[in-house]
């Protein structure tokens, strides 16, 4: 394999944002370029960024090789307000006006049935992308990434779930605990953005192979089941008031054990790590098809719900 930029010593990536109630375009920048302080404390519209941040030390920012060298966002005040505070040098109007100017792309928005729009110029220019979770949230955008993919397009997408520290005791292939038998996961907010949080960080634990799922829930209150070929079934509450980053609870043949993540910095500065190396090496972290079998997760739920709670299979 070999590298999908022509300098992997300076990669310049190109921020795409906003959507409500997500601010990475703030968080992600600051991780990568560094922020300021005093003007992200006192300004950031997203009050958790700034704690997180403000725990850090100086050392923990930067990713070698990268910078955040362009931001767009819908609304062109928020883009400069991202680029001030995160010391992005270029704010752009369009996002197509990145092509050319930056050797890769973050689209840091959450909202699934926008994402092949948002990313159609870049994959049909040849830039790797990679895309905030979900990737989509239907059938139909999901074969037009499978087929860009097959295609050869750089394409990644991940939760930051994925990477918290405290999962990775129990990540697949470990099996400290012996054969999973039953995992359950709260998750904040909708199943449409947020449920993908609390199957990506399942996933990372159980492995590929889930047969089924099953929402008997509604809109602001799912309650999900899915069943894996191991014989394990995993239970995701996801809804309003449900706080984020609560506990998984993992039960197996030996033992049981539950798991708080803490540390979002870390999470998120791992997940980004992941893309730059796969920018700097051309190697693919995880099969595409894996993020394919979240995604029809993710859609399965959705279709389940609306049926009145059936059960689909993957």
């Amino acid at each position: 394999m070999k590298a999908l930029v022509k300098d992997p010593t300076v990669i310049r990536l190109g921020v795409i944002g906003m959507t409500e109630g997500n601010g990475h375009p703030y968080s992600w920048s600051a991780i990568i370029n560094g922020y300021d302080r005093e003007r992200m404390t006192k300004e950031c519209p997203f009050a958790g960024i700034p704690l997180y941040l403000n725990a850090r030390d100086s050392k923990d920012f930067g990713i070698a090789g990268a910078k955040v060298t362009h931001v767009f966002c819908n609304d062109r005040r928020g883009a400069e307000h991202v680029a001030a505070l995160s010391l992005v040098p270029h704010v752009v109007d369009t996002p197509e006006a990145m092509i050319g100017e930056v050797d890769a792309v973050l689209i840091a928005t959450d909202i699934g049935n926008e994402h092949v729009a948002r990313a159609r110029s870049f994959v049909e220019a040849g830039v790797p992308v990679f895309i905030d979770k979900p990737l989509c949230d239907n059938t139909k955008d999901l074969s037009i990434f499978e087929r860009w993919v097959a295609k050869g397009a750089s394409i990644l997408s991940s939760s930051s779930t994925r990477f918290a520290a405290e999962y990775a005791p129990y990540q697949y292939p470990n099996a400290p605990l012996g054969e999973w038998r039953f995992v359950v996961m709260p998750m904040a907010k909708k199943w449409e953005t947020y449920g993908i949080h609390a199957l990506e960080a399942v996933y990372s634990i159980t492995g590929l192979g889930y047969l089924s799922v099953r929402n008997t829930g509604t809109a602001d209150r799912n309650i999900v089941h899915l069943k894996h070929r191991s014989g394990a079934d995993v239970i995701i509450a996801c809804g309003k008031g449900i706080v984020y980053g609560g506990a998984m609870t993992l039960c197996g043949s030996r033992g049981n054990a539950t798991v708080t993540t803490q540390d979002t910095f870390a999470s998120f500065k791992s997940q980004l790590v992941e893309f730059v190396d796969y920018l700097k090496t051309g190697v693919r972290p995880y099969p595409f098809s894996h993020t394919g079998e979240l995604m029809r997760l993710v859609i399965g739920g959705i279709e389940s719900r609306e049926q009145g709670g059936i059960e689909v299979e993957v």
